[in-house]
């Protein structure tokens, strides 16, 4: 244990660890005050940003947040870490980090097997709005199951159909909405009611009658426990993406339910089942700051670099899609609209640093200090950034999860504002719809195209 030391303003604060040095720069969140690890000044969270700056990359793989005996993730970390990737910056600092990112000539994809989440944490809590969308732009992660995510210049979007007691005819309806609004390429999502495997078998074949019937090249995914999903792949059930919440230590792992074993079962079976076409990306993988301080697992360590540890988890399974949920624990853990824009694009640049294909849940619960301008600045944020997609419900109000997300209408904003497209196999297909015109935008459907795509909808 090393304690660093800054003087500022004729007062010398002190750092007793790595923990508390990470926790102190990191800037203000109500999840850190609550785990009581948050910089108590102003003043003191500059000095941690100063000593961190100075702070030699390499100590990252000297000194673990979370002891290394201790907890499977970190194992995962330390012995997954490529020394030949790393070289390029071995001898950089933090701050140095930083600017060689930000650098435009800089290959930022070549450098995730060589970082550590802790080192893209660290990185990130010294860099401003602008250096978090700089970087997440230039550092594309590309991935493919039936359609292909992350490409530059693409925006994907996750079709949510929840509802809250998994009615067939309600589920389908929202369903066609997004389709009819050029929604769903990166994934056509559900999260049951219930978690039953017959319930979840029942979703993903009503999901795959709709994406048959009309040949559209997405993915299915039912947002069961990934043990659930296991045990309806032995059954046969037509599973494309297994998902699964992850974080950043194994103790708030065990609080999922899940294990690293777990999710090595479930990857291997799934990519058994050869269900993809142009590609293999075959789990989904779901995140959020604050998940492992709620099930009391966070070490002491802060919110955000728990959250870049995540990553990490889920990098190692070769995903399609990774997201956070930014804004959907709560005020506890992001109070407002600021912490939750900045937490969103810390997540994004982060995952994408560690090879992970991040998108991002702009959402908030209704008790939060955050509106709808909030995610329309975040969703706007994001998009310059090159997220890979984003989550889109029917009106912007999940009516089984009980909070504010984006809507359909909010990602055929950001594509037309922004000149983004959908991935290319979806929008070859919408093209073949007749929905698209000549310029990639969404046209008014003649009456035959919506009668065809809501045939069957009761």
């Amino acid at each position: 244990m090393t304690t660093r030391r800054a003087t500022l303003g004729g007062h010398t604060h002190e750092f007793a660890d790595l923990r508390a040095l990470l926790a102190a720069a990191t800037p203000e969140r109500s999840g850190d005050v609550l785990a009581g690890v948050a910089a108590r000044s102003e003043q003191e969270r500059v000095a941690a940003q100063t000593v961190l700056a100075d702070l030699p990359l390499a100590t990252f793989l000297d000194e673990q947040v979370v002891p290394y005996e201790d907890d499977e993730v970190t194992r995962l970390i330390v012995d997954s870490h490529d020394p030949e990737a790393f070289a390029p910056v071995a001898s950089m600092t933090v701050g140095g980090f930083r600017e060689h990112l930000l650098d435009p000539t800089t290959d930022t994809t070549a450098l995730a097997p060589g970082l550590t989440p802790e080192m893209v944490a660290a990185t990130s809590k010294l860099m401003r709005l602008q250096d978090l969308i700089a970087v997440g732009r230039r550092t594309p992660v590309v991935t493919a199951f039936r359609s292909t995510v992350g490409l530059p210049g693409t925006m994907a979007t996750r079709l949510q159909p929840n509802h809250p007691t998994d009615d067939p005819a309600g589920v389908t309806a929202s369903i066609v909405d997004g389709l009819l609004l050029g929604c769903g390429d990166a994934v056509i999502g559900i999260n049951p009611a219930t978690d039953s495997p017959q319930r979840t078998t029942d979703l993903l074949h009503l999901i795959d009658e709709v994406r048959t019937r009309y040949d559209i090249p997405t993915q299915s995914c039912v947002l069961a426990h990934v043990t659930t999903s296991i045990e309806i792949m032995e059954r046969g059930a037509p599973v494309d993406l297994v998902f699964q919440s992850v974080a950043g230590t194994e103790a708030a792992n065990t609080g999922f339910g899940v294990t690293l074993a777990m999710l090595r079962e479930a990857h291997e079976a799934a990519r058994s089942l050869d269900r993809g076409t142009v590609g293999t990306n075959c789990m989904y993988f779901e995140t959020g700051q604050g998940s492992a301080l709620s099930a009391d697992a966070h070490h002491g360590v802060d919110q955000q670099t728990l959250e870049a540890r995540a990553y990490a988890v889920a990098r190692a399974f070769d995903p399609l899609l990774v997201n956070t949920v930014v804004g959907f624990i709560g005020p506890e853990y992001l109070y407002d609209g600021k912490q939750i824009t900045r937490a969103g694009l810390e997540d994004h640049v982060c995952g994408k640093l560690l090879g992970a294909p991040m998108g991002v849940d702009v959402c908030y619960t209704n008790h939060a200090e955050a509106d709808a301008d909030d995610t329309d600045a975040l969703l706007t944020l994001l998009g310059a950034a090159g997220c890979s997609f984003v989550i889109c419900v029917p009106g912007g109000d999940d009516v089984m999860l009980h909070y504010q997300s984006l809507s359909f209408h909010d990602a055929l904003y950001a594509r037309q504002v922004l000149g983004l497209r959908p991935a290319p196999e979806f929008e070859a297909w919408l093209t073949t719809m007749d929905m698209l015109d000549g310029e990639g935008r969404l046209r008014d459907l003649p009456a035959g195209a919506v009668r065809t795509l809501t045939a069957g909808v009761r």
